[in-house]
């Protein structure tokens, strides 16, 4: 199954190419540039080089969120008009299970991190079992703090996850002591390789038309702008 999968739902953008079980080519970045005007070219010049054609693909799989508004709308976007074009299945795989599957070979639990701003954190708890990625809490919006209190009670070893974990880090540490272990270097960006191949095994959305990303949240200014249309007494 020769799949292509996008992932700019956060700062680091990234897009591969699948053919069953290889991986043909893959495109990561981790700059600060307009996804918007990079991600086109690079499924472009990354299906050139494969010597891909659209006609070829027989599957679309995007990170669906959460993350950046702006940047999981372009990916979805995108995903979305190529399926409906090319006739094929579209699957939207979360974006911190993608980044999740970084920690395959830690034994305990897994926790991917984005910053949410105002000590606020995008995230979830995962944990290898059997070789299969399980999702051991649902990933949510949550208070830095009050996530650090929630873990506790596992009294278990948690990788933390992502380029945003050193914001958080300190807090981390001073919570969980020494069950908190941070990954290396090489571990912090998503890769869109591994989210084509969670997509490989997940279902198909059924209406392409009604797929959106999954924000959590609404996003502030539309927050601002529902508060505004209710009634003042």
């Amino acid at each position: 199954m020769k799949t292509l999968a996008i992932d700019t739902s956060n700062f680091v953008m990234g897009v591969a190419i699948l053919d069953d079980q290889e991986v043909i080519g893959e495109i990561v970045t981790n700059i600060k540039k307009n996804h918007s005007i990079r991600v086109m070219p690079a499924i472009q010049s990354l299906m050139k080089e494969c010597g891909i054609q659209p006609l070829q693909l027989e599957r679309i799989v995007v990170a669906q969120g959460p993350g950046s508004y702006t940047g999981v709308r372009i990916g979805v976007t995108i995903a979305k008009t190529l399926a409906w074009t090319l006739n094929i299945p579209l699957v939207g795989v979360s974006s911190l299970e993608a980044l999740a599957v970084n920690g395959r070979y830690f034994n305990g639990y897994i926790s991917p991190l984005f910053d949410a701003r105002r000590g606020q954190i995008y995230t979830g708890l995962y944990e290898y079992q059997n070789g299969k990625l399980k999702n051991i809490i649902q990933d949510r919006l949550v208070i830095n703090d009050e996530w650090v209190n929630q873990l506790k009670e596992y009294e278990k070893p948690i990788l933390f996850i992502g380029n945003d974990v050193h914001l958080h880090q300190e807090l981390l540490s001073e919570g969980l002591g020494s069950c908190a272990i941070f990954s290396s270097i090489t571990q912090l960006n998503p890769r869109p390789s591994e989210l084509g191949f969670i997509g490989m095994n997940k279902q198909p959305v059924k209406d392409v038309h009604t797929f959106v990303p999954n924000y959590i949240r609404i996003a502030e200014a539309e927050a601002n702008w529902l508060a505004a249309q209710k009634p003042k007494n």
